[in-house]
């Protein structure tokens, strides 16, 4: 509990409040345009506030130089390029809560605050992208920067992560329509390209590159509660999954950007789910969300796929009992020798012989286990257990970890998480991302009320080779982060 209060009262009174009355303020060369620096050289860097010489007393926040300012605080970000309205900065300095969110204590901490033209001044500039005196943007340096994409389904955004620093980066507006269209699942295509993202409520499968987080375009796929996509090896195809009973799935053509064949028909599908392809582009694998089985695709002619239901408890019939086995998501090992399924139901990861669909070992797992992602640097597999009970008032939930090879649990990382629901493997810096949607009213309270209501959720991030969580790392993000994916 101790954790979380700290977090949640890190801005305001470590970041921004921290900061000592000094009035022998000293001006220092810096590289913000001109405009800004009177700002910040004269009521943010100052001498007992944000500066290099004091920032250990002020959440470890220098804005002495714009380049110190975008290396963040010990709370992350403080400045998003573009999106004022996702930049702390500015809730601190907001004197008026009907232009925005507006925080105590009010910055500069004990002097008089921004005039408007000085608050406009800030808020036009992170509007533009925040430059430095030289017209640079903050992380738009390097199209192959690796990163990580987080969809917050309750605001319809998607948060931006600089991998290096593990810094939000970019806040990027999805969906087509002004009302919440819920991004249920964001993907990175296998060449690393492009991210998807599918929606609850809408008609769209996004495109965007990954180079520069611009929106490429959107595909089609019909009006559907999309849940899932799986992607062949050389990111030409995709699949989509419709979650709804007597659902349905399409096949899509990323490169032309139009669904090629809808699988259908209430002898196919019961709340299909869970989705993966092999790397062959043969077989299509998706769960059925209520019951005992998965559905098993021949897809040698994606055109004309041949469906079969595969049980995962032998001698049974297929059968949709809801509160047995629900069978949510499924994932092939990286040899795709066997392949998992998560039983949000049963608590448990099934694991079944991919030549055979025989099923292989029950391994038990937290409560309500959902989402997975391996790692093929070591032999592990990360499997969310949104609702596992930790024993204390603000935690909720854990991360199994099990060696892919052995099928046995290798750990449980239980601290400091709330309904942890996306994760993914990130293998280039052994890193594992951990989605925390803090949706139940009795989850840590968040730093701030989003834009768009509810409860900001946060990340927590796992390093691989201490298999334990990074000390410290708890970085909120908006509504509801229900997924995430790495590039």
């Amino acid at each position: 509990m101790k954790f979380f209060f700290i977090t949640v009262i890190l801005y305001s009174t470590v970041i921004f409040s921290s900061c000592k009355k000094d009035n022998s303020s000293t001006i220092i060369p810096s590289d913000y345009p001109a405009d800004v620096a009177k700002i910040v050289d004269t009521k943010c860097s100052v001498t007992g506030c944000h500066n290099t010489a004091s920032k250990l007393g002020a959440g470890s926040l220098d804005m002495s130089t714009w380049t110190h300012l975008f290396e963040g605080g010990s709370g992350g970000s403080v400045v998003i390029p573009y999106r004022s309205d996702e930049s702390y900065v500015m809730f601190f300095v907001n004197t008026d809560s009907t232009r925005g969110i507006s925080l105590k204590p009010t910055m500069p901490y004990l002097r008089p605050p921004l005039s408007d033209d000085e608050y406009n001044t800030l808020k036009n500039w992170i509007d533009a992208g925040a430059p430095n005196s030289e017209g640079t943007v903050a992380f738009s340096d390097d199209p192959n920067r690796k990163k990580f994409y987080v969809a917050n389904q309750g605001c319809d955004e998607v948060t931006v992560f600089d991998s290096k620093t593990l810094l939000a980066m970019r806040y990027i507006k999805v969906g087509i329509s002004d009302n919440i269209e819920t991004p249920h699942q964001i993907r990175v295509s296998p060449d690393g390209q492009y991210w998807y993202v599918i929606f609850v409520a809408s008609t769209v499968m996004q495109k965007f590159r990954t180079s520069d987080d611009t929106h490429v375009g959107d595909i089609d796929i019909g009006v559907g509660s999309w849940n899932t996509m799986c992607f062949s090896a050389d990111s030409k195809y995709a699949f989509a999954v419709d979650w709804e009973d007597q659902g349905k799935v399409v096949y899509v053509d990323l490169e032309n950007m139009k669904v090629l064949k809808t699988y259908s028909g209430s002898d196919l599908f019961s709340w299909p789910h869970g989705s993966a392809v092999n790397s062959s582009f043969t077989t299509l694998y998706v769960t059925s969300q209520y019951g005992n089985y998965i559905n098993k695709i021949d897809i040698t002619d994606p055109l004309f796929p041949d469906v079969q239901k595969t049980v995962i408890k032998p001698g049974q019939q297929p059968n949709t009992i809801p509160n047995t086995y629900d069978p949510h998501e499924i994932l092939l090992s990286p040899d795709e020798s066997k392949y998992f399924v998560t039983c949000q139901a049963s608590n448990e990861v099934r694991v079944m012989d991919a030549a055979t669909d025989t099923l292989i070992k029950v391994i038990p797992v937290g409560t309500y286990p959902l989402e997975m992602s391996v790692s093929k640097v070591h032999p592990y597999l990360f499997v969310t257990c949104m609702q596992d009970p930790c024993g204390q008032p603000a935690c909720r939930g854990s991360v199994y970890v099990l060696d892919y090879n052995t099928l046995e649990v290798v750990k449980v990382l239980q601290s400091e998480l709330f309904q942890p629901h996306g994760v993914a493997v990130d293998d280039e810096n052994e890193k594992v991302y951990i989605s925390n949607r803090n949706i139940d009213p009795n989850g840590p309270p968040p730093h701030h009320t989003s834009e768009c209501g509810g409860k900001n959720g946060f990340i927590r991030i796992i390093d691989m080779n201490l298999l334990e969580f990074l000390p410290g790392y708890r970085t909120e993000v908006s509504v509801d982060p229900y997924s995430v994916t790495s590039n």
